[in-house]
């Protein structure tokens, strides 16, 4: 673990300028460019995002084309700290948006090869703790970030990119020197390879289905909720921020849990029910007030545990063996599309309440919570049938062992 331990600090380091954004997004959007509208407002999210999905599907090959990981982290971790001060000058809003689209890209580059690296150093015997262990450090990143931007004078927002800028450029200096290479043991996957595989195993639509719809609304969370908690409950940065972590800081701590009782329960069955109380949860998140906000988003995060860790054990279940790599990676690649129009979502969704003469609020809150909801019952009747046959295939392998 002592190759580890750096890894998860640097993903943990990397995450908190990323997230930090997120209590201060009218503060650098409105408050920055006056007259800017929702949709100009939403799309300084989705730019980041567009630039990571991009990333999330290349960076995985270019680095085994090259056959190293540190070539590739350790530049882009100096284009991720560049974008950052350059977002700090007063550029144009244009300008501004294709800053946030390279930021998304360079970040998405470290973070995959980062992961990627702990799986090439990891023993096999501890590759599922180390793998745990950067992922309970990115959750905590995402948590913190959100605290200490709402930490930031809203006047001085901005500071966000220096503060930023410069934490990123000494964590590029220190890569340099304490990351090594070591043989590549996890190759990327390609599209077409991830999309013979959906053909030839059909269930593994039901975790990608619910993994994109489950990320759209972390999505609209990050950017339309952020913009709703700032404009129609008037919280301040500070208070977006701990809303933020309250939501966050449970999601992350209960994912592992939540693992283990898939080992006592069904994963389809866990999953369902977590996605139901999951759109409950943003329907309420619209109907509560301002003092009741903490109580919501806490509620949230423990559903929201109750559907990653499931939805993650069905696509490896399902995937077989031999094809572990390659459906994971579908995975994450539904998750960043779902993530990435999120906030599209978003400003989409108001546009269309408001062109029907209804309240945007809550009415944005009940469409996107009925999408979770909407998703379970759509597919009850694959999921009752997957859920039948694994049932089946685990009661066959029982007999079997008691036979012998």
């Amino acid at each position: 673990m002592t190759r580890i331990w750096p890894i998860a600090l640097g993903v943990f380091l990397i995450m908190l300028p990323v997230t930090a954004v997120v209590p201060l997004l009218y503060e650098l959007t409105e408050g920055r460019f006056p007259g800017s509208n929702d949709l100009d407002r939403h799309l300084f999210m989705s730019a980041n995002m567009a630039g990571s999905l991009v990333m999330a599907i290349t960076a995985g090959l270019w680095s085994d084309r090259l056959g190293k990981r540190k070539a590739l982290i350790v530049p882009s971790l100096f284009v991720f700290s560049l974008m950052l001060f350059l977002m700090y000058l007063p550029l144009p809003y244009p300008a501004q948006l294709g800053l946030r689209f390279m930021e998304g890209g360079a970040h998405m580059v470290v973070l995959v090869l980062a992961m990627t690296l702990v799986a090439d150093v990891a023993p096999d015997q501890k590759k599922g703790r180390s793998l745990g262990l950067v992922g309970a450090s990115m959750s905590l990143g995402v948590a913190t970030g959100s605290v200490l931007g709402g930490r930031i004078p809203p006047e001085h927002a901005t500071n966000l990119f220096l503060y930023g800028g410069s934490l990123i450029f000494a964590l590029a200096l220190a890569a340099m020197m304490v990351l090594k290479d070591a043989p590549i043991r996890s190759a990327a996957q390609r599209l077409p390879v991830m999309l013979k595989l959906i053909a030839k195993q059909h269930a593994l639509a039901i975790p990608y289905v619910f993994t994109f719809v489950d990320r759209l609304t972390v999505g609209f969370i990050i950017s339309t909720v952020s913009l709703y908690f700032a404009t129609v409950l008037d919280l301040s940065p500070a208070q977006i921020g701990i809303a933020m972590a309250t939501f966050l800081l449970p999601f992350g701590a209960l994912t592992y849990p939540a693992g283990l009782l898939c080992e006592r329960v069904s994963p389809i069955a866990l999953m369902s029910v977590g996605s139901v109380l999951y759109g409950v949860y943003l329907i309420a998140l619209g109907l509560g007030g301002a003092d009741q906000i903490l109580m919501i988003m806490a509620f949230g995060g423990l559903v929201a545990a109750l559907m990653l860790a499931p939805s993650i054990i069905l696509t490896s279940q399902l995937a077989g063996k031999d094809q572990q790599a390659t459906a994971m990676g579908g995975f994450h690649l539904a998750g960043s599309l779902g993530f990435m129009l999120g906030p599209m979502l978003g400003v989409g969704g108001m546009a269309l309440i408001k062109s029907l003469g209804l309240p945007v609020y809550p009415g944005i809150f009940i469409l996107v919570g009925s999408l979770e909801i909407l998703c379970v019952l759509g597919l009850l009747p694959w999921l009752i049938r997957v859920h039948s046959r694994r049932a089946t295939h685990k009661e066959v392998l029982a007999a079997q062992g008691d036979q012998y």
